[in-house]
């Protein structure tokens, strides 16, 4: 394998740094019962590439909200001034490409897809996937809270409607449990994987905010990442909006765009919540999603170089 040298070499200076900023440290009940035992040993094989080179992710005119949890250019700046790894993982909403978009997709070799849609999301409107990539489906929602929308009349009244989802996100048992194995998934799986769900802001969003939150990506990156499904989805908001205001009128329509896109006080409404409840990313990690001091540990050097 000719470019494994310089992955051990990348692999050594990624644990190097993340020993000096002290991010192997973990706090919760992991902490106590983490030994050196049972953190993994790592190749060149746990990385996307042991290549020194760098996956441009492609934009997708059919898969709009498609986009590598890294970042663009040399990827995001996490834990010790490590960069996050390009290639790796991506997110996106519904995978339902064109025919254009589904070779582009082929040459990225995805070995994992993970859907965060309800059943009746799955089914309205199933992914076309790439051949040979293994398709899971993780439940993050308790119920399907489509519902609930008719109700909403106002913009004040949405934009409480979806801070309230995101709080939930962090708190409820099924949401926990769903992104503990979205994580684990992740991190135990070899290869470039994508998760998503319907619009590719809420679920997917949240979860690659966890990865980023992991990276040592500061937070203020993440919220500018979170919100840049604003440009990637512009054109089918304005699309969808222009269709309900043929139906119930320009005044339901814009109170309809705050669920459409995404506003930081979403993605805040989470970290509040997080905060409050555990203290600490490290414990909400550990005590909530459930993860083990290897998971994380992989997750750290999959994402960083």
């Amino acid at each position: 394998m000719p470019h494994r040298p310089f992955a051990l070499r990348q692999q050594a200076r990624t644990c190097v740094a993340l020993a000096a900023a002290g991010s192997f440290l973990l706090v919760g009940t992991a902490a106590a019962t983490a030994e050196s035992s049972t953190l993994p040993s790592f190749g060149s094989s746990d990385f996307a590439s042991s290549a020194p080179s760098t996956v441009v992710a492609p934009r997708l005119a059919s898969v709009d909200n498609f986009r590598d949890v890294a970042g663009t250019g040399s990827g995001y700046v996490g834990t010790g001034g490590l960069h996050v790894r390009q290639g790796v993982f991506y997110r996106a909403n519904a995978i339902t490409p064109n025919a254009e978009d589904l070779a582009t997709l082929e040459l990225l070799h995805l070995t994992a897809v993970y859907d965060l849609r309800t059943e009746g999301e799955i089914a309205a409107n199933p992914n076309t996937l790439p051949s040979g990539v293994r398709y899971e489906k993780i439940q993050v929602l308790a119920a399907d809270p489509s519902g609930e929308v008719a109700a909403i009349t106002t913009k004040d009244q949405a934009l409480a409607y979806v801070q309230s989802g995101y709080r939930s996100t962090v708190s409820d048992p099924v949401s926990r449990a769903g992104f503990g194995q979205l994580l684990t998934e992740l991190a135990d799986t070899p290869g470039a994987q994508i998760f998503h769900c319907t619009a590719g802001k809420d679920r997917t969003g949240w979860g690659s905010a966890l990865l980023l939150s992991i990276a040592g990506v500061p937070r203020e990156t993440i919220m500018a990442d979170y919100l840049l499904t604003n440009e990637y989805s512009a054109a089918a908001i304005e699309a969808k909006i222009a269709r309900i205001a043929a139906v119930k009128g320009p005044e339901y329509a814009e109170v309809y765009r705050q669920l459409l896109g995404v506003d930081p006080s979403y993605l805040q409404a989470a970290f509040d919540e997080l905060d409050s409840t555990y203290g600490s990313f490290d414990r909400y990690l550990v005590d909530g999603l459930g993860l083990d001091a290897a998971t994380i540990v992989k997750l750290k050097l999959k994402l960083l170089f």
